[in-house]
Formats: structure tokens, C-alpha cells, sequence
């Protein structure tokens, strides 16, 4: 009896996703494929009528919600509208948010994951820079700054956010962490024009 349609698509998004939550939790080097398909509800014996091999998969777990549009944002709590006019904001927000910072399984492959790509392959690489990029065309729609400057500034926020994770995930005290996340948050904001304290004392200041 034959699949019914869409069956093929479902079962490598299953894979991919099971191989997303293993690699941010556990490193590329510490997952075997037995553990993805098991992740996934599957044998060991379908993989390789999906993908080549673990490498060829984890350029595809490197997608983020930046460039897939089946990735799903399971932090709790925090929404991302890429289409919004006040997308830039909100990326910031839910990128240095709490939710993101507990919920490792579901982190955006760019915190989890960049110590493996640094050692990975160069499609690894192309892939995790696909995504970095996205995040910064995303930043530069609402970035208050024009020309060049709009690219610089959103490249440094988009560098600001993954950065400011991944030495948050680092830390050993909590407290410190949230701190540091927190600033980053802070910081980020106004690099974009987007602290509204910011911009009403900046406004008021030009009133008079």
C-alpha cells in the first residue's frame, strides 16, 4: 500500500527535528544516528534513504526559523512575526529572552551549535552563515540608520544577540547570566533605535 501524499516530506522534517533537539542538547560528536531515529519514532534502517550521511543532516538542523519556515518557535511565551514592521524588536527580544536562554533543546542552532561548525565542513559553515545572515536582513528592515550603516549596525546586533547567548549558556551563576543577557538586550535595542525610553527623551529633547 502506498504512503499517501506528503509522507516523504514529514518523516525528513521528523528526522530533522529529532536531530535539532540532540545536537543542542548533547554536541554533533556525542549523537548517533541510531539515537536521531529513535528521537524521531523510526529505525536506523530508513536513514539512509533521506540523507547521505550526519554531516549531510546537520546542515539542515542549522536552519532556524530565519530560513525555514517549518522551524517552530517553542518558546513559550514569545512571538516572532517576520513580516512586522517592528520584526528587528521582537527578534531581539526573543532571541535574549529567558525562554530561549532555558529552553536548550529548541535554541536556534546558531547558540547551540557554533563550536561544531567552527570544527565542521565548509557546507557547515555555508549553512550556519545562511542563517546568521537572514537574522541580520531581518534586523535591517527596522534598523534607524541608513546606507551602510544600517548593514553594520544590524550585522553587530544580530552578533550581539548569538554572542550575548552563548556566553549566558557559559556562565556558572544564574544571576550573572541574566544580567548578562539583560544588557545585551539593552544595548541591542538602542543600536537598532528601538528603546522607546530612548526615543521619547530624544523626541522631547527636540521639541524644545
Amino acid at each position: 500500500m502506498p504512503y499517501p501524499g506528503g509522507h516523504r516530506a514529514a518523516v525528513r522534517s521528523r528526522i530533522v527535528a529529532s536531530a535539532r533537539r540532540l545536537f543542542n542538547r548533547h554536541g554533533f560528536d556525542n549523537v548517533s544516528i541510531d539515537q536521531i531515529m529513535s528521537g524521531a519514532g523510526l529505525t536506523r534502517g530508513g536513514f539512509y534513504s533521506y540523507f547521505r550521511g550526519k554531516s549531510d543532516l546537520y546542515t539542515e538542523v542549522l536552519g532556524c526559523f530565519f530560513t525555514d519556515p517549518e522551524w517552530k518557535n517553542c518558546w513559550e511565551g514569545v512571538e516572532v512575526d517576520l513580516s512586522s514592521q517592528k520584526a528587528g524588536p521582537q527578534v531581539v527580544r526573543a532571541y535574549l529572552s529567558q525562554q530561549h536562554f532555558e529552553d536548550v533543546e529548541n535554541s536556534c542552532p546558531m547558540v547551540a551549535l557554533p563550536g561544531d561548525v567552527t570544527r565542521g565542513s565548509e557546507q557547515a559553515k555555508s549553512a550556519f552563515e545562511a542563517v546568521f545572515l537572514a537574522m541580520v536582513d531581518v534586523l535591517a528592515r527596522n534598523v534607524e540608520a541608513r546606507g551602510r550603516r544600517r548593514q553594520a549596525t544590524a550585522e553587530a546586533i544580530a552578533a550581539l544577540c548569538v554572542g550575548g547567548m552563548v556566553v549566558a549558556r557559559a556562565l556558572a551563576h544564574r544571576e550573572v547570566a541574566d544580567q548578562l543577557r539583560n544588557r545585551c538586550m539593552a544595548v541591542a535595542l538602542e543600536l537598532g533605535g528601538w528603546n522607546s525610553r530612548h526615543r521619547s527623551t530624544r523626541a522631547s529633547k527636540t521639541k524644545k
